[in-house]
């Protein structure tokens, strides 16, 4: 196969945000480190083959392929699909809370959490919204999303049951994973975005 003939998905978490309890935590926008992350993303050598580009309609998301958008020229096209699970039951928990409800969000994938979505259900919503971007699509493309929906996906790409153990490294997000959309294979598992 040559490297024209493969399309590679570029699956992009949102870098580090404001947190601020006060805020809907769909309207976090990036810090400045997360800005400063995502304009050395730019620099990647990838990023100068991107022929589409998408995000969620979550503030965060939108911050980060703004930045894209600007250094590709790519317009960004939304969708909601594309969001983080759907945790709207909770809203902000303080950390160790919420690591320990992520967990179990994880690791009971067929429950409801605390009242947020299934796992399950939020795979599922995410491989729909990735298959109608492939197919959307000539050419390379690169999402900006979340890290918990990234987790899911990766896992059902190496055909594995839903973990915690697919969840993106480190705190803060900014990472990456890259599959080839005609075979579904993962080209590279997470790294740092920058």
């Amino acid at each position: 196969m040559t490297r024209q003939s493969v399309r590679t998905f570029y699956f992009i978490t949102h870098p580090d945000v404001v947190i601020d309890p006060s805020v809907p935590i769909t309207e976090w926008p990036l810090s400045p480190r997360g800005r400063e992350r995502m304009a050395r993303c730019c620099g990647r050598p990838w990023v100068t083959g991107l022929a589409a580009l998408y995000a969620s309609a979550e503030r965060k998301a939108l911050d980060g392929a703004e930045i894209l958008s600007a250094a590709t020229g790519l317009p960004v096209r939304v969708r909601p699909d594309l969001g983080e699970n759907d945790r709207s039951a909770t809203g902000y928990l303080p950390p160790i809370e919420f690591e320990a409800t992520a967990d179990r969000f994880f690791a009971q994938p067929e429950a409801s959490v605390r009242g947020w979505a299934r796992a399950v259900d939020e795979q599922r919503r995410v491989l729909a919204a990735v298959e109608a971007v492939i197919s959307e699509t000539a050419g390379d493309v690169a999402v900006v999303s979340h890290g918990a929906v990234g987790a899911l996906l990766l896992a059902h790409l190496l055909g594995q049951p839903i973990s915690r153990g697919f969840d993106q490294p480190g705190t803060g997000g900014g990472n990456c994973f890259a599959f080839d959309t005609a075979s579904r294979q993962v080209i590279h598992g997470w790294q740092a975005i920058d």
